[in-house]
């Protein structure tokens, strides 16, 4: 216990290495999650009943254990980040309580929609289940963005453009596996919606970042920093490998580049940020960070058991996995 209290695990920059750790679970729960938001706010454009039960049987067996990522994420920023996770979530509390709300309501919807087939209560649960599908992406949009910024508004324009571009990022990666997981007509008429929303989030992230860069003086310099326009180049790449996939009628290719441009854009965050990691109380990543002994424990115990979970996931989307039978439904 001595050892443990004497210095970090084999000399590691532990404090970095968490800060890194934050945001990997952070795209990872808006690329998993994110595609059940796609397919929800989807859900509003199809008419076709049986099209609907697809949809709803293809996130059926995925969607409450994606959310499991949004929980490893506030644990992890508790346990790492203590001063952070009270100083954020009390600062945007209302923005916390509209996420956790619109996952209820998104979380909700299907299991009432099920209940009953008749068409006006189809109808409301159907609408509850796109309306929480979209305010939950937009939410935790804005609810990043001015953790960026270090505003203590929860309602700014860079935090309301910013989660338009996640919404629309989710339905980027939405299509694509939905793509994955039907068959048919739908599985067709989703390429176009799926280019659209990859032109939509293009415009959309390139104006925060042009608004940022104009008004936040701040992060003028990370913005034209090397590695955030190799992060930018990267998002226009793969959002171009994204269009071609749907054209080759690619659609793991076209989810993986959907992937990618999540993982890019919770980069561009994560290296805007440093070295700070809440830039609204002047905390940086070390300064914030626990004590010695409760961060080498911390970082074993994650070294053991982030491997289960992500063994979790590769069992379960492997038993999951191809297109869902014609017959299936979401119940």
């Amino acid at each position: 216990m001595t050892d443990l209290a004497a210095g970090p695990l084999f000399g590691l920059p532990l404090p970095e290495l968490w800060f890194g750790l934050l945001f990997v679970i952070l795209g990872t729960f808006l690329f998993l999650d994110g595609f059940d938001f796609g397919a929800g706010l989807l859900f509003a454009t199809v008419d076709d009943e049986h099209d609907r039960e697809q949809i709803l049987a293809a996130i059926g067996p995925f969607w409450d254990g994606n959310e499991v990522w949004l929980v490893v994420f506030g644990g992890a920023l508790f346990a790492a980040f203590p001063p952070v996770y009270a100083g954020l979530f009390s600062r945007h509390y209302l923005l916390m309580f509209a996420i956790l709300g619109a996952l209820i309501l998104r979380g909700l919807a299907p299991e009432m929609y099920e209940q009953r087939e008749d068409a006006r209560w189809r109808r409301w649960w159907g609408r509850s289940f796109v309306a929480g599908s979209v305010a939950a992406p937009f939410f935790l949009g804005m609810f990043v963005a001015n953790w960026l910024l270090g505003t203590q508004r929860s309602l700014t324009l860079a935090a309301v453009v910013v989660g338009l571009a996640v919404v629309a990022l989710t339905v980027v990666a939405g299509a694509a596996f939905l793509r994955v997981k039907t068959r048919g007509p739908l599985r067709t008429r989703l390429v176009a919606v799926g280019r659209r929303a990859a032109v939509a989030y293009l415009l959309l992230i390139v104006a925060a970042l042009g608004y940022v860069y104009a008004t936040v003086p701040r992060l003028g310099p990370g913005l034209t920093s090397a590695p955030v326009l190799a992060l930018v180049a990267a998002t226009v790449l793969l959002a171009g490998g994204y269009v071609l996939a749907g054209r080759a009628d690619r659609p793991r290719l076209e989810l993986a580049a959907a992937a990618g441009q999540v993982y890019a854009l919770v980069g561009v965050v994560a290296t805007l940020l440093y070295p700070f990691v809440d830039p609204a109380a002047g905390a940086t990543v070390r300064g914030a960070i626990v004590s010695t002994l409760p961060l080498n424990l911390m970082s074993v115990g994650a070294a053991v058991l982030l491997p289960l979970v992500a063994l979790y996931f590769v069992i379960l989307y492997s038993a999951f996995r191809g297109p869902v039978r014609t017959e299936e439904s979401y119940s």
